[in-house]
């Protein structure tokens, strides 16, 4: 069981910037100790969303601080995890209850695993209790490589209970100090109204108005085409997205299995907590000139448009890349000859086409003829349905991505 930073000494060529870890999606903590404040957020609620047009304010946010009251969120948390018993062996519906545990500050709410987002902590594991319920009539997708629930939460829950605190503080401190970017987010995309005092208290946000809808071109693309591979096993598709990202970042190709070993890969597959961290510690397009620091985002709550706004906002005014994060299934990428997992896409681009229709550019790291060559060959390069691609995110138990 990989946590992240918390085993890892700092990279020569890593910004000093500590972010999330915690490698697996869920921690320990049980129904009747759901705290009193995991019920609804009224101050999310978001406006009408018929226009393509965001508020005209853009901007980023790198690392924040930790104020005595994150603090003191982040102690309540972590206590009661240390408090339960859970293990590997549990039911499902125990390890979905008593893993799925959220943390609020300053009015947005983080919850282990799945990342900021608007559910109350009770829909949030019942959505994964949902999610690892075992469905003996349905055919096993095949597996690409995104951890999947049930996996998740056994890993975390073998571990000892000081190291899954461990795991624990280390993604809710980095979550803290990212608060500024969600509420940006919130703000420009969704409509959300900044709250009183939000500059004072937040130096590392950057509100500006960089960029807004009306200049952004019909398309534009970043990363180079060339700077691309397959993944090398079936459940590589996180390290191959990485080795993609990162690549463009530094230029010069770095193997699928150091990415594997920083991500704390395993045969079930990687976390997107875990990509989101990797990225913020072994790129620059963190950075305040770029995308900020680097969130799991949870977009059940967003309408198309808004999804389609943020990736917009993401490749053109951030120049940075979206970890993609779908589920592989026939209905949404033609390409498969087989429904298949979870699964990780670095979204590179976007194209309004002169008859309207919007695409999405990614790089695919999954190439069914790699692993049985009786299957037709993927394509690294793919323009597709950007509806689609956002009914795959949708689709995806999580209904996440890195941002």
């Amino acid at each position: 069981m990989h946590l992240g930073s918390l085993l890892h000494p700092a990279h020569p060529r890593r910004r000093a910037i500590a972010v999330a870890a915690g490698a697996l999606t869920l921690l320990v903590a049980t129904a009747p100790f759901l705290p009193d404040d995991s019920g609804p957020l009224p101050e999310i609620t978001t406006q009408g969303d018929e226009s393509d047009q965001p508020p005209t304010s853009v901007g980023t946010a790198t690392r924040g601080s930790i104020t005595p009251e994150m603090r003191a969120e982040i102690d309540r948390v972590v206590a009661e995890g240390e408090g339960m018993s859970v293990s590997a062996r549990s039911s499902t519906y125990r390890l979905a209850t008593a893993t799925t545990r959220c943390a609020v500050f300053e009015g947005q709410r983080y919850c282990l695993g799945l990342g900021w987002t608007t559910k109350t902590q009770e829909e949030a594991a019942a959505g994964m209790a949902d999610a690892a319920a075992p469905r003996p009539t349905r055919t096993p997708p095949e597996q690409t490589g995104d951890l999947d629930p049930a996996a998740a939460m056994r890993q975390r829950a073998d571990l000892p209970t000081h190291e899954r605190a461990a795991a624990e503080r280390a993604e809710l401190s980095a979550a803290a100090r990212a608060v500024a970017k969600v509420w940006l987010i919130r703000h420009e995309i969704q409509g959300v109204p900044l709250p009183d005092g939000f500059a004072d208290r937040h130096p590392e946000a950057q509100v500006a108005a960089r960029a807004t809808a009306r200049n952004h071109p019909r398309k534009f693309e970043i990363l180079r085409e060339k700077q691309v591979r397959p993944q090398q096993e079936y459940y590589w598709c996180g390290p191959a997205a990485m080795q993609m990202i990162a690549w463009g970042w530094r230029d010069r190709r770095q193997g699928q299995a150091l990415w594997a070993d920083r991500l704390g890969t395993t045969t079930a597959g990687t976390g997107i907590t875990e990509m989101v961290r990797v990225v913020n510690n072994n790129t620059g397009y963190d950075n305040a000139e770029h995308a900020g620091e680097y969130i799991v985002l949870d977009i059940s709550d967003f309408t198309y448009k808004q999804w389609w706004r943020l990736i917009k906002k993401h490749v053109h005014t951030y120049e940075a890349p979206v970890v993609l994060h779908p589920v592989l299934l026939r209905q949404y990428f033609p390409y498969l000859d087989d429904d298949a997992s979870g699964h990780f896409q670095v979204g590179r681009g976007y194209e309004r086409t002169k008859d309207g229709q919007k695409l999405i550019g990614y790089f695919e790291p999954w190439d069914q003829s790699e692993f049985d060559p009786t299957e037709p060959r993927i394509a690294r390069n793919q323009w597709q349905s950007a509806y689609k691609s956002f009914r795959a995110n949708q689709a995806h138990f999580q209904h996440n991505l890195g941002v």
